[in-house]
Formats: C-alpha cells, structure tokens, sequence
C-alpha cells in the first residue's frame, strides 16, 4: 500500500498501530502510530521480519497464532498478548488482532495492534498481591472471608473456616446458608441481624458459637467491615478468629470471684460480728480490736474493688464519648463528702470530651482518694486539673504524701511483671491501670517531685525535698493520666 494514496494517511491519524504482514511475517505496510508506540519510522520496519521485533519468550506462541489465523479455511480472528521490543531497545506490551481477511488490494494480512503495557502492569501487580495474599490466608489461624452485598456468594475463605467452624469451604461455595448452619441455634437471630446491618452499611462485631461437630462449644468473635462504593454496598469483609480460651478464662475467673467473694464477704463478716462482741464483752480491748476492724473492713473494699475489675476485664463492652470535666467535677465532690477533713484543689479543668470506657469514674475516684487513705496523719491536701492537648486530654493528680513505692507506681503504668508477687497495699492501682488501658489510654508517675507539684518552690522546700530523697523519705506524686479525643 502506497503511503501518498488518502486511506494511508487516515491510517497514519489511527492511535493503534496498523500493519500488513505477508505468509511469513514480513512487514508490507505500517502506519505512522508505530512512531508514537515503538519509536520506529514505518519505514525502518517495512521489509522486515515482525516476529524478530519479538520477546523470546513470546515469539513462537505468536507466530504459531498468527501462521493458524491465515491458513483457516472460514474467516478467523485471533489475538495475542506480547512483549515487542521499541526503537530504543526496551519493550512494550501490545494486544495484536490478527485475520485471514485479505484480497488484491492488500498487500498482506492486518494485524492491529495497541499498547497495553499500563494495563499488563496494573495486572501483574493485581496478581503479585492477590498471590502475597492467599500465602498469608493459608497460614492465618483466623478466618478470613468476603461475601457480596446480599450474602448470596461467597467471594474468598480461607481454609481456617474448615477447622474453627467445622464446616466444608466447598459445601459454603455451593450454598452460603451453610455458613448460618454452622451457628449455635441460639445465635443465629443475633448474626442474622448483624449481617441485615452489614448489608446496610453498618460495621458490626459480634461474638458467638459455633461448630456442631464441637457441640458448638466454640466462641469466635467476628469483626465484618462493608465495602461500599459510591453510596452502595458491593461487598463485606471480614475475619474470624476463635476466642474460646479467652471465653473459657473468663469463665472460670468470674465462677473463682464469685466463690471468693462470697466466702470472703460471709467470713469477714462473722470476723467484724465477733469484734462488736468482744468489745462489748471485754474491758479495754477497744485497742486491739481496733486492729482487727480495721484490717477486716480494708480486705471487705478490697474484695469490692476485685468485682470491679473481674467486671472490668471480662466486660467486652466498646469505649463511649464521656465529658470528662463533668466526670472529673463529679469524682471531686464525691471523694469531697467522703473526706470532709482533706482538701481537695482544682487548678482547672478544661472542657474535653474523651473516648473512654464508663469505669474511668471509678479509676478517677481511686486517684482522689488514694491519698486520704494512706495519710501520714496530716491534714492532706490533693491538687487536680484536666487540660486538653491535641492527642486529647491530660488529667493530673498530685499530692505531698511519701513518694509511691515502685512496685506501686509499676502497676500504673502497666510495667509490672505479672509473674512476680505483688505486695501490695490494695486492688485500686490495678482498677486504675486496666480502666485507663481499655480505654486506650496512658498513665505516667513522678514520685517524689517538689511538694508543691511546680519547679518553683522556694529553697527550704527545696532543700527539704532534696534531703527527704536522700534519706530515702521523699514525698510528692504527681499521677498523669492520657486518654485520646472523642472521635468526630
């Protein structure tokens, strides 16, 4: 074809590259897109052969598709998918068409060919990570799955579906209901309901029991997220992972507190019941019942404070929004009227609204009265103030009192060993430390800071403290404690 007639140059106008091959490959004719494609001008290539422009790796399968496509006997078109090498000497991904259409007027047989080097990388990339990704799935002790919007196919499941749920991925493939089967009767109205919410668009977790064969007697927790695309759920992910060791500890702790704490509480009482007796009964033993009261009564809070916790730990419940000055407002006037003879100081409190589990009053109370508790005898005094940062909120707690042993202080920031025994003075720390933790917050300690909290004392006190923490007796805490912003 002649590259002056008209349809040569409309051909030259054409964003695919154009060509005509002879029975053996020999280029006869080729556009002018083959410039902007390959860097070739189309007479570089006219009068050689295609195929050596080629990858190695592709040459043969495409000379065998293109020597089939003309030698049919009916019309035929073929494509293949190959590396051809550019002017330049790199290479370039092309889709090729290739017929047996030709007559007299064509100089050989057209083969249309476009780039699709974008669309084979993106592909291999997709492949690439797909591949990482069923590695990873097949080794996971969770399961990991996703099904479309309305749950009538499963898309992807690992193979952990077969020995946590007990039931067959292929079975699940043929009929998703299979997956509701595998469901504690009891629990299945609950994941319905959840998955009606998914379907909505809502992200739901839920925890319930499954696998027949195990008489249901596995706990999963199941956290499922929609995929939605412009305002539309297309599909819902999620993963599964088996949680019947934490269920069954949990178990076990409550039935253990509950056993304890009645025992406890009964004997306790029957202890402080004979204590009235005796002080009743004999002269002058007030003293030494005093004592046992004492001691009777602290071990009646701290079982108190150990429901706490066991309600704390084994309540699964998510963190809420919590107006945290309130809270703290709260906290002071209770811990106030409990002990009129202290003193409590609010050096401010700014207005912030926290993520937080509803026990932070608990822990914030603990903080307030743990110095009126284990007062030297004085008249104490405790300064608080709240104070918003941008990563969230700051509360602090401070005090004159001997500084906090290490141990203590240890328990609050979460750095104790939980292999070493703990002596310690009672629960409050630890309620502290885990409403603090499950509220996906920090606190921090400074023992046996300036008495008065600030760098500015004057220099008695300064030489006091210094000489207080060289003997060993230095006094002041300063308790912080860092919880994240609510969310927006």
């Amino acid at each position: 074809m002649e590259r002056s007639e008209p349809f040569g140059l409309l051909l030259d106008q054409a964003q695919d590259k154009v060509a005509l091959l002879d029975e053996g490959g020999t280029y006869t004719y080729v556009n002018g897109a083959v410039e902007r494609i390959l860097g070739y001008e189309p007479d570089e290539l006219v009068g050689t052969n295609a195929f050596e422009y080629i990858h190695p790796d592709e040459r043969a399968a495409v000379r065998d598709t293109f020597e089939r496509a003309i030698r049919a006997d009916e019309f035929t078109e073929v494509t293949a998918e190959y590396r051809h090498r550019t002017a330049d000497g790199s290479w370039v991904w092309l889709e090729s068409r290739m017929s047996n259409l030709t007559d007299g007027a064509l100089d050989g047989f057209v083969v249309s060919s476009r780039d699709v080097s974008d669309r084979v990388r993106a592909e291999r990339r997709r492949a690439e990570a797909t591949s990482h990704l069923e590695e990873i799935a097949a080794v996971s002790s969770d399961v990991l799955w996703m099904f479309n919007a309305d749950w009538s196919e499963l898309l992807f499941v690992n193979p952990a579906y077969e020995e946590i749920y007990g039931a067959s991925v292929d079975e699940l493939r043929g009929d998703t209901e299979a997956f509701i089967e595998a469901i504690h009767p009891d629990d299945r109205s609950g994941v319905e309901e959840a998955m009606a919410q998914l379907s909505a668009g809502t992200a739901v977790d839920v925890e319930y029991r499954v696998n027949a064969g195990e008489n249901y007697n596995r706990w999963v927790w199941v956290q499922r997220e929609p995929i939605v695309r412009d305002s539309e759920v297309v599909r819902i992910t999620g993963f599964t992972k088996d949680v019947t060791d934490r269920r069954r500890r949990e178990r076990q702790l409550v039935v253990m507190d509950n056993l304890l704490r009645h025992n406890l509480r009964n004997d306790l009482n029957v202890v402080l019941g004979t204590v009235e007796e005796l002080e009743a009964d004999v002269p002058n033993s007030a003293e030494h019942t005093a004592v046992i009261r004492r001691v009777g009564e602290g071990l009646l809070e701290t079982a108190q404070k150990e429901r706490e916790i066991i309600e704390l730990i084994t309540d699964h419940r998510e963190t809420d929004q919590i107006d945290l000055r309130s809270l703290v407002e709260e906290c002071v006037e209770t811990v106030r009227d409990r002990f009129p003879e202290g003193s409590i100081t609010v050096d401010g409190l700014d207005a912030v609204a926290v993520d937080g589990r509803c026990e932070l009053r608990s822990a914030v109370i603990e903080l307030l009265e743990n110095p009126f508790q284990h007062s030297d005898g004085g008249t104490e005094t405790v300064r608080v103030r709240l104070r918003r940062t941008e990563a969230g909120a700051e509360l602090v707690v401070e005090d004159d009192l001997p500084a906090i042993p290490a141990v203590e202080a240890d328990v609050l920031t979460g750095d104790h060993d939980m292999t070493r025994v703990y002596h310690s003075s009672g629960l409050g720390f630890w309620l502290v430390y885990w409403s603090v933790e499950l509220s996906n917050g920090t606190v921090s300690v400074d023992a046996g800071v300036a008495e008065n909290g600030h760098d500015d004392r004057g220099a008695a006190k300064a030489e006091r403290a210094d000489r207080d923490a060289a003997e060993g007796d230095a006094r002041g805490n300063r308790i912080t404690v860092s919880l994240p912003l609510a969310s927006e």
